[in-house]
């Protein structure tokens, strides 16, 4: 594993829809209990803040559905009740400060249709430490979004969770490796120097 210290003027933490309609406690997420994962990232949050990194928070909402894809599928999506008032609020542990940068998308990824890339560039980030939920859909759609932007990319896995272990596993196994590191948040922390 290669010993990187990460430029905290030139990173940037995003985190993926860690909001109330998505991280609730009564969905069954794997591998990680929610509260691991929650803590994680705002550990993370907190570390970046600190250090002079820049905290995007990305949720996904739709005010009425028309802007949400609707392509043909053999599996409908699991992330009903959008119609909650909260649904796309940030979690507590989460909300934004003053400083972060929240971004709203409509995909499973936070760079198509929004201005991810723009506020990223703008302010000289090349390296994007990844978490969220899920790993494989929000989180793996960034990841190679952010890969094919030429990002580098810190990808935490005790940060992530999925609808299962093996669709967590599977992005770790199979693609993290391949567009970026896989690291613990315990050593993203020593990374950043936090």
């Amino acid at each position: 594993m290669k010993n990187i210290k990460l430029n905290p003027s030139k990173t940037a933490l995003v985190v993926i829809d860690l909001q109330k309609g998505i991280a609730r406690a009564d969905r069954k997420l794997e591998p990680h209990a929610l509260d691991e994962v929650v803590n994680n990232a705002a550990i993370l949050a907190v570390a970046c803040r600190r250090v002079g990194a820049k905290v995007f928070l990305v949720h996904v909402t739709s005010s009425d559905g028309k802007d949400m894809l609707k392509p043909l599928l053999d599996e409908e999506q699991q992330w009903g009740g959008r119609s909650a008032p909260d649904w796309a609020e940030f979690i507590d542990e989460l909300a934004p400060t003053d400083k972060d940068i929240v971004i709203t998308k409509r995909q499973w990824g936070a760079f198509h249709g929004t201005e991810l890339d723009l506020q990223l560039r703008r302010r000289g980030i090349d390296t994007i430490v990844l978490c969220g939920i899920a790993t494989n859909i929000g989180v793996e759609t960034t990841a190679r979004e952010a890969y094919q932007h030429g990002y580098n990319l810190v990808l935490v896995e005790d940060a992530m969770n999925a609808m299962s272990g093996a669709e967590h596993d599977a992005s770790f196994r199979f693609i993290f490796p391949r567009i970026g590191l896989v690291r613990s948040t315990r050593q993203t922390l020593s990374m950043l120097g936090a």
